[in-house]
């Protein structure tokens, strides 16, 4: 922080500059001739007299006040510094930067939904940036009163309707309440456009808002992941084929290398076994398009099951699935 004396010329700048600090006011008694002032990259420097805007410089650089600054203000532009008395006024460094905040609920939002009468318990998180857009408006709400603004204040303000805005978008969306994912993007932008408006009379613009995430209760995660499961087999047939393989790999089917192996060739039988049924039904049906994986009637019975693979014996239905076999 520059340090004046009434008898001599000091520097205007801001030299405590903080990465998460939106601005930083300079006042002092007075601005003595010969003072100086340094404006560096990503700031912007505000000269206030009585509250009121005089001048706005952005461009980085060292100034001379008197000679480079005080023609450009609006009412100080004639000011004629004196030996020993100075310019009254304040300088207002403004950080430029786009700030980037990250967000997270502090505690489960219950989303309403027909399937649980208490609600969803859904957490969720992301990131926001915003930036300084309007330097009337900063000055008026804000910095009229505070010597420095923090992001941490921001963010205090924006979390504060956050969860609320959260819960109206995804039931406004009216979307599949277990893929929320899948809709972030629109509840998303839905939430940045209010939350821009929360803060506009502040000076400060929502550049973009992004949902990293929705987390369900884990009892709720583990349903959603099983039916993604079973939605991806297709069928219980197929379903329990690739619990035998995922087993068989696994290690968890034991017995042995010999069973694993046996276990393995007789389910290979089995399905080439299948594929040639299924010719064999196309052959002789070319209009039908169902397949039956049973032993047509009339047929020998088969010495192992079609569908699991035991061994038949002379039994009408198999002993292990109960398949018919004749």
């Amino acid at each position: 922080m520059g340090l004046f004396s009434k008898e001599f010329s000091n520097v205007v700048e801001w030299d405590e500059f903080r990465e998460d600090m939106i601005f930083y006011k300079w006042h002092n008694n007075e601005i003595k001739r010969g003072s100086k002032l340094i404006i560096r990259p990503g700031q912007d420097a505000v000269f206030m007299f009585n509250g009121k805007i005089e001048g706005i410089f952005k461009d980085e650089g060292n100034y001379d006040i008197e000679s480079d600054i005080v023609p450009f203000l609006s009412t100080l532009k004639g000011f004629k510094f004196g030996f020993n008395s100075g310019m009254r006024a304040e300088v207002l460094f403004i950080n430029t930067k786009e700030f980037t905040v990250k967000w997270g609920t502090k505690s489960a939002i219950n989303i309403p939904t027909p399937q649980l009468p208490g609600g969803m318990p859904i957490r969720s998180n992301g990131t926001f940036t915003f930036k300084v857009n309007d330097y009337i408006k900063l000055i008026d709400k804000i910095a009229g009163v505070k010597d420095s603004y923090l992001v941490d204040d921001v963010k205090l303000r924006i979390t504060a309707v956050l969860d609320q805005l959260l819960m109206n978008w995804i039931v406004k969306e009216g979307k599949d309440m277990f893929n929320l994912q899948a809709n972030s993007f629109d509840i998303a932008k839905g939430i940045k456009t209010d939350l821009d408006m929360q803060i506009f009379d502040t000076g400060i613009t929502i550049t973009g808002f992004n949902i990293m995430s929705f987390n369900y209760p884990e009892e709720i995660q583990e349903m959603i992941n099983k039916n993604a499961s079973h939605s991806m087999i297709g069928d219980m047939n197929r379903y329990q084929q690739a619990s035998m393989i995922d087993g068989i790999s696994s290690g968890k089917v034991r017995g042995g290398g010999v069973a694993s192996d046996m276990a393995g060739m007789m389910m290979g039988m089995n399905m080439a076994n299948q594929m040639m049924q299924n010719m064999n039904n196309n052959t002789a049906n070319p209009n039908s398009g169902n397949f039956n994986p049973g032993t047509p009637a009339g047929t020998a019975k088969p010495n192992f099951c079609p569908n699991c693979g035991q061994k038949t014996g002379e039994a009408n239905f198999c002993p292990n699935c109960g398949q018919k076999l004749a």
